[in-house]
């Protein structure tokens, strides 16, 4: 196994991995299991945790807002560039879980052993940034959700003060044990396909347009705004400091390094682990895609206009009386859920954008302190 060869640390710098710390101080142990040498699901069960934890990155509401938007600007047709930024985002953090697995250090930890301080302090600055940027669109996220669940009583600014404070709480769970930080994680994950499912069962998108956006790397009649949309679909989905936190992430399991069989059974079951958590977030992705590419590609602010009026919704002023293409974001898709599908559809789209700013706003904060306490 030539990667356990790799020495992660350099000539300039200490042998002790002690002065590096994370946020787990706890180990899974990996039980046993001689009757099945080559697959266990009682060692794929201990190994599932650290994939649905990085996922999250996948499902925040930056994602959830490209999603939508490629919906509205471009129907089906971009389906086939979420599906390939999402298998290049596999690769990648197959790489990450390995370079954990592997040397027991996370790409942080690495870097700052591997790099002199000038390249180390740019990269911690690039990382810092990505990082920062990504809780914003989160926490405003959050902050939306709140205000469409409250019917507008409690303002944005409010909505942030409740997501940072609820945020903090949440990342006690940690202290009560690994595992039950990582079923919260799962929980806000169903929430989001559940919701995002219902949204999508309702609205019934044309299955043979799906599967033809999906499957066939085309883009018939698009222009510089499917163009735009393309690009930031894979702006969205390839997030940089994500591959920090999957790196740290494996470190919570109990894996003898020395020993070759055992790295390369971790290997394998976190890219197992890996493959299906994001084959669920790109499915949740394609709910959100799906449901605005059938109910609102090519539809005129004038359309969505007319019939929030007609349903005596307050909202019906967020859309110019003209023949304009829909101009939609995070808070205006679930007002025209509710305008065309009902008060449900736009409630339940906030219960879903709340799960997915709540729950990356809590991964987004592991990442920076990885990143913060060893670069």
């Amino acid at each position: 196994h030539s990667a356990l060869a790799f020495n992660p640390v350099s000539p300039q710098r200490s042998d002790s991995t002690d002065e590096f710390t994370t946020y787990f101080d706890q180990k899974i142990p990996i039980p046993q299991d001689e009757k099945h040498p080559w697959f266990s699901f009682r060692k794929l069960w201990a190994f599932t945790g650290p994939g649905f934890l990085m996922s999250i990155a996948y499902l925040d509401p930056g994602n959830i807002e490209s999603d939508l938007q490629s919906g509205a600007v471009a129907g089906f047709k971009l389906l086939w560039v979420l599906l390939l930024a999402t298998v290049i985002g596999l690769l990648l953090q197959r790489l990450a879980a390995r370079l954990g697995v592997v040397t027991g250090l996370h790409l942080a930890e690495v870097c700052n052993r591997q790099y002199p301080k000038v390249p180390r302090l740019i990269l911690w600055l690039m990382v810092e940034l990505a990082i920062i940027g990504s809780d914003m669109q989160e926490v405003i996220g959050s902050a939306i959700a709140i205000n469409l669940l409250s019917v507008g009583k409690i303002p944005l600014w409010g909505g942030v003060l409740i997501t940072i404070a609820d945020t903090f709480v949440f990342l006690f769970l940690d202290k009560y044990g690994l595992r039950k930080l990582e079923a919260l994680f799962a929980f806000l994950i169903t929430i989001m396909a559940v919701t995002f499912g219902y949204e999508y069962v309702t609205v019934k998108p044309d299955q043979g347009q799906l599967l033809k956006g999906m499957f066939m790397p085309y883009c018939e009649g698009c222009g510089p705004a499917q163009l735009e949309q393309a690009v930031g679909i894979v702006g969205a989905v390839i997030m940089p400091h994500n591959m920090y936190l999957h790196s740290a992430l494996v470190k919570s399991r109990q894996v003898n390094r020395a020993k070759k069989k055992e790295v390369s059974e971790a290997n394998k079951y976190f890219f197992i682990e890996s493959c299906i958590a994001l084959f669920v977030s790109f499915i949740i992705n394609v709910f959100v895609v799906s449901v605005f590419a059938e109910a609102f590609y090519k539809k005129t602010n004038q359309e969505v206009h007319d019939i929030c009026a007609n349903k005596s919704f307050a909202q019906a002023v967020l859309f110019q009386s003209d023949n304009s293409t829909l101009d939609v974001d995070i808070y205006k898709g679930g007002v025209i859920l509710g305008c065309y599908f009902g008060p449900a559809a736009l409630y339940i789209w906030a219960i879903g954008i709340l799960a997915a700013g709540q729950s990356s706003t809590m991964t987004g904060t592991y990442s920076g302190q990885f990143v913060m306490e060893v670069f």
